[in-house]
């Protein structure tokens, strides 16, 4: 799939921070917890906890954010529809990053047990 460069450098520019806190309300509202979804965005960035807080506080892009980042391996088996692109054709390497980030906090808000999310099982 191929992107528009405005939408992936729009990405980029983004804050991580600016767009946490939506991520927390989102799987909070469907009765998941912060816990799980820092569980899950570590699974997929290598972070752990302290360091995923630092970047928040840090208020890194998003370009930044998975510029620091070791995605998980086995992130390529993240497939399926978010925002209206599968996200295995997407090219623009950072905006496919953010969009299996998208796709991994989905599977959390709808409900999906974490060893699935984190393609482990």
């Amino acid at each position: 799939m191929k992107s528009s460069s405005s939408s992936d450098d729009r990405i980029a520019r983004m804050s991580f921070a600016s767009v946490y806190p939506h991520y927390v309300a989102k799987v909070e509202r469907k009765n998941r917890t912060k816990e799980e979804l820092d569980e899950v965005i570590c699974w997929l960035t290598g972070f752990d906890h302290a360091r995923l807080q630092e970047l928040i506080a840090e208020k890194v892009t998003f370009e930044k954010f998975f510029e620091l980042a070791t995605l998980n391996p086995n992130a390529h088996l993240i497939t399926g529809v978010i925002c209206g692109y599968r996200v295995e054709d997407i090219e623009n390497a950072l905006t496919q990053k953010a969009r299996y980030l998208d796709k991994i906090i989905d599977e959390l808000a709808k409900g999906r047990k974490l060893e699935k999310i984190m393609r482990t099982a």
